[in-house]
This record gives C-alpha cells, structure tokens and sequence, in this order.
C-alpha cells in the first residue's frame, strides 16, 4: 500500500561521539555498519520497502557528513539530500524539512524519522506508518509515534497517553503532556503508572497542520518556510539564512504547545541503540556474559564488551565490566557503568581521530 501524498524526512546528522572510536563527526552512528553489510541509514531508507517511492524521501545532514550520506543513500535523487550549513537543533531541521516538502506538495503528508534506530519488524512499521498518516491527515493534528517501555529508562523523554481515539490497531490515544528525561524514580513511576510510552522522535504531520503550529509558536520558523517553498533558489537561501534561526529543539518550539497532538502506540520492536552496552545484546556472546563482533578468549573475565572493527582476536585476563573498542588508529579501554562518558572525552583527543 502506498500513501499517494505522503513523504519522508530523514534526519541524518549526529556528532559520532558515544559510539567513538568506530564512530567519528564525520562518520556518526547511522554510518556504522552495525548490524548487517549496510548502514543504519541505509537500513532506515530500506525500511521504508515500496510505502514511500525514492522520490518522496528527503534526508538531512550536515556540510561535514555530505560526502558519506550521499555515498549510503544511492537510490536516492542527489536533490533529496540537503546538508544544514550549521546545526541548529532539530525544530529549524525539521522547518527546513517542511519547506523541502511544500515545495513538492503543499498538502502533503510528512513523515519524520531518525537515521539510527534499529527497528526489524519492518512490516509493522509500515502499517503503523502509513495508518499514521492516515491519522494524522484526517484529524490534522501532530502524531507522535510511542514507545512501550520495557523498563523505568531516564535515558528517554516520555509521553503521557490520555483517552484512545481508534478503534482498531494500531492505538492512537490524545497526548496529555510530554515529559522531559526524568531521574530513576519518577522513570519508574511513569513506568507502574502504565500510560506513559517512550519518545523516539519520530513525527507525523500534514504540511498545513505544521504550518499552523509554527506561525503560532514559532513564526521566525514559518517565515522560513514560506521563504523557502517560493524561493528561486533554494540552497542559497538556505545558506543565506539557516544559520541565523534559533536553536531549538522541536519539542520545546511546537509540540509541548501545539493545539492538537496525537500519540501512536508503536506495535513494531524499536531500540534506540545509544550506547556500547545498548549494542552489546546484539553481539555474539561469550562465557561469563562477554559479547564480541569477532573472536574472543577470555580468563576469569565477565561481562566485558569488545569490538575489533578488523575482528581482531582479543583475549581479556582478569578483567570485568570494561568495553574495549579497537579501530585501526584508536584504542578506547572504559568501565561499562561509564559508557556515557565517552562523548566527554571525545573532544581532548586528537582533532583527526575526532
């Protein structure tokens, strides 16, 4: 089934820090090759299968990842792939994408996803996206897609589910509020509370129902828009003036106050896979709770996780709870309970092994 007005926006940009050494600013996650002979965004761009022809499917990225993007994204036309010349958090991204959009079709379908997230229920997914758009063209309102939590995470923002407005699968319930990241105890009161989902950033929007919000709540970003879905040049007004809009995320700029948000309940598997540990479940596994990518001896050594990015033998005597990441110029040696500080490390090395 194909949604005749329906397009996508990929977001495609990231710094490459939590996933360093393999990862680099100019070779963030969704470059990585981690779970099969293609990239995370190759696999996101896949995923979509015949829901969304090649033609419909925008992805964004940024001026030093271009080369790389272009270079994971060949059945895509080279006009569909735009690079933000500066960052400027994800509501001026997602203005942009808009304009990209609008410019196409003016009441068009729009949906907006993540280039790193490992979802292999492709089937699901697209029913759940195509009914999104759906929804989402029928009420116009925003759609958010949710996550059921598997477990009190503080690591995600949240979504508080009010009543249900379908009938059918998948779930589409009113959004009450959106939380930000909460500590260990309030994630696990949201989590016995059993109305609140995971916020994995993705969106569904029709062209007019976003356009309402930003000249609403953020008219410097409609103005945009508008500037960019009648300019006779597109990429130097995107030159011109991206980098002067403000920097902000799009939950704070328009979901958090939008009229109108909707939530639906993802029936398709979905991680995020943001850290070492979070990709160690989908490694091989070893005796004592090790996981590797390639071969591994061990010796009164538990729970470590290892990744040789030329699957070079590793063998670990009397260690515990370290991730060792070995690349062909960087070595990283860090206790696992400190995966999140990796990115705080990142910029003291050496500007070329950034």
């Amino acid at each position: 089934m194909v949604a005749a007005n329906l397009y996508v926006l990929i977001l495609a940009g990231g710094s490459g820090e939590r996933f360093w050494p393999y990862s680099r600013r100019a070779r963030p996650k969704q470059l990585l090759k981690l779970f099969s002979e293609q990239t995370m965004l190759a696999e996101t761009i896949a995923r979509l299968g015949t829901a969304v022809p090649p033609e419909r499917v925008f992805v964004l990225t940024n001026q030093e990842q271009e080369t790389a993007v272009r270079a994971a994204c060949p059945g895509l036309p080279a006009e569909n792939i735009v690079a933000e010349p500066a960052k400027r958090d994800t509501a001026p991204a997602l203005a942009l994408g808009v304009g990209l959009v609008s410019r196409r079709d003016p009441q068009a379908v729009m949906a907006v996803l993540p280039a790193d997230h490992l979802i292999k229920d492709t089937e699901t997914f697209r029913r759940d996206l195509l009914a999104g758009a759906r929804a989402a063209a029928d009420s116009g309102a925003l759609l958010t897609i949710g996550i059921k939590p598997t477990w009190a995470c503080p690591g995600f923002g949240y979504i508080e589910q009010g009543r249900r407005v379908s009938g059918g699968e998948p779930a589409i319930y009113e959004v009450k509020r959106f939380r930000e990241k909460p500590d260990p105890s309030l994630a696990d009161s949201f989590l016995k509370a059993g109305n609140f989902r995971w916020n994995a950033g993705m969106f569904i929007w029709s062209i007019p129902a976003i356009m309402g919000e930003l000249t609403k709540h953020a008219p410097e970003l409609a103005a945009f828009v508008s500037r960019l879905r009648t300019a006779d040049d597109p990429l130097a007004l995107l030159e011109a003036e991206f980098p002067r809009l403000p920097k902000i995320s799009v939950d704070y700029a328009i979901m958090e106050k939008a009229t109108r948000v909707l939530e639906l309940e993802a029936g398709f598997d979905w991680d995020d896979v943001g850290s070492w540990v979070a990709l160690a479940k989908y490694l091989p596994a070893y005796e004592g709770g090790n996981a590797a990518n390639g071969p591994l001896t061990t010796q009164d050594s538990a729970h470590n996780i290892v990744f040789s990015s030329g699957q070079k033998h590793v063998a670990l005597v009397g260690v515990q709870d370290l991730i060792v990441i070995e690349t062909g110029d960087a070595l990283l040696v860090c206790h696992r309970n400190e995966a999140e500080k990796i990115k705080n490390i990142v910029p003291a090395i050496p500007e070329a092994l950034q």
